[in-house]
This record gives structure tokens, C-alpha cells and sequence, in this order.
């Protein structure tokens, strides 16, 4: 399925997004040199309830994953980049920290991804991954515009990681997002030029690059939903929810504070 929101129902998105953006801003500022990513959850889900709205996440159980998911956030550490389960497990020192959040409020859900290190110690190729991932989203929302297609963001998106000489995996990418978190069209993190989906005014994307260091291939974790590079190398992973409008993009999932 693929939704083309009206103006009210595009209202409904910057503020769905906003509600992302503060929590993962707010995560980012609590999560340090010993915390336990069950208190971010916990935090996460404090601040989805206080706000009225839903987690995306608790009751999500694709066929991909160990069923239902069962908590608000995901937590990713250094190997960890997709959909990690939060589980007891302390931060230490220069953990490459990856926080994916989606909720919906108002009958319209909106998703972002951050990753950071904490604490203080600045691993070169933790720094690297990250500043790749952010560079791939830029330049996949640049390319977002009426008439433009999936395969313009991909190519875009796919281009700023290959120039930084990471491998791209194609199972999981960007997506379609509305009244429900995953939807048509998928997005991939590479691609062609000129194919795919025309983006119209009114469709919301999530798009999100992520990579790991030495690898395209996925492992997954004993706990049945968290996704680790193979060869234990660190990953990072950067999303924003955006909206097609007659101007170009517009990032739905920046923190208030961050906003033009």
C-alpha cells in the first residue's frame, strides 16, 4: 500500500515527527557511560505514553523477527545495527550507540534512527561510519522531489557509501510510512537512476542508510530480532522520516529545536 496524506493528515505528520525527533534527542542527552539500555526503554516509554501517543514497536511481529517485539525502542550497540533488542547491558566508553524510534499519534506514525558514540573516547572508524551514514541520508533527501524516483534517492543514498568504501546491503532500506510504519514503496540503500516509484506531493519516506564497516552480510542475534554484522564489525545507521511536497523535502522527524 502506498498513502498520499492531505494537508490536515501531513499536520498530523510534523507533529508525530517532532514527538520522534524530541525523544531521540532527549535518549541521545541520558544515555552515557553507564546506563542500561532497559532504562532507555524505559525512558522511551515513559515520554510515548506521557505524549498520547503509540509505540510502533511493542506489538510489532514480522516475519523476520522472534515475535512480538515487545519493547518501545531499538537499542543497537557496535555490531548491532538493525532492530536490537533491549537487554541488560550497561554502556561503557566509546559504544557506538544506535537508538531507532517509531510512534504514531493522530492516526499517522513517523520513524528516525540516530547513532553516536558515548562518553568520550572517539574511535576514528566509529566517527567515520557515522559521518557516512548522515552524508548518505543528506543526499537521499536532496534527491527527494515531486517527479523524481526510488531509484534517484538509492542512487544517491548508495553513492555517498560506496565513494566511503563500504559495502551495501539491500535487505533492509527505506520505506513508505503513514497510517502504518512499513509500507510500500521500499527504498533501497543503492540503485539505479530513473526506475522505480515517481514521488509525488503528499507521500511520507523514511529513509534510512546504514552500513557496516567490512561487510554486507547479516547475522542474526540469539535473541531472534537484533541484526549484527558478520564479522563483528562496528555498524551505524541514520534515518529521517520525510514528506514529498510541491518544494522538494521536508525532514518530519528533526527535534523542535533543530527546526528552520
Amino acid at each position: 500500500m502506498i498513502e498520499i496524506l492531505n494537508s490536515a493528515r501531513l499536520d498530523r505528520a510534523r507533529d508525530t515527527g517532532a514527538l520522534v525527533g524530541d525523544i531521540l534527542h532527549t535518549l541521545k542527552q541520558r544515555s552515557t557511560v553507564g546506563t542500561n539500555l532497559l532504562d532507555i526503554d524505559r525512558w522511551a516509554k515513559e515520554m510515548i505514553i506521557e505524549a498520547g501517543a503509540e509505540s510502533c514497536y511493542v506489538d510489532y511481529a514480522p516475519s523476520f523477527g522472534r515475535g512480538p517485539f515487545g519493547h518501545y525502542i531499538c537499542t543497537a550497540v557496535n555490531d548491532g545495527v538493525l532492530h536490537g533488542l533491549p537487554h541488560d547491558y550497561t554502556l561503557a566508553d566509546g559504544d557506538l550507540l544506535t537508538l531507532d524510534l517509531a510512534v504514531a499519534r493522530g492516526g499517522v506514525a513517523a520513524d528516525a534512527a540516530i547513532s553516536f558514540l558515548v562518553g568520550d573516547a572517539r574511535p576514528e572508524e566509529s566517527v567515520a561510519l557515522i559521518e557516512a551514514t548522515e552524508r548518505a541520508l543528506a543526499a537521499g533527501i536532496a534527491a527527494a522531489r515531486p517527479g523524481a524516483r526510488i531509484g534517484d534517492l538509492s542512487h544517491a543514498i548508495g553513492t555517498v557509501l560506496g565513494k566511503a568504501g563500504y559495502p551495501v546491503n539491500t535487505e533492509f532500506g527505506g520505506h513508505g510510512i503513514g497510517s502504518t510504519m512499513h509500507q510500500d514503496p521500499h527504498v533501497p540503500n543503492t540503485g539505479r537512476p530513473g526506475r522505480g516509484y515517481k514521488l509525488r506531493p503528499g507521500l511520507l519516506l523514511a529513509l534510512e542508510p546504514w552500513v557496516m564497516a567490512d561487510t554486507a552480510t547479516l547475522v542474526t542475534d540469539a535473541d531472534g530480532w537484533t541484526l549484527r554484522s558478520a564479522t563483528g564489525c562496528r555498524t551505524a545507521h541514520s534515518e529521517h522520516t520525510i514528506a514529498i511536497t510541491d518544494d522538494g523535502a521536508e525532514i518530519l522527524t528533526l527535534p523542535r529545536h533543530a527546526r528552520p
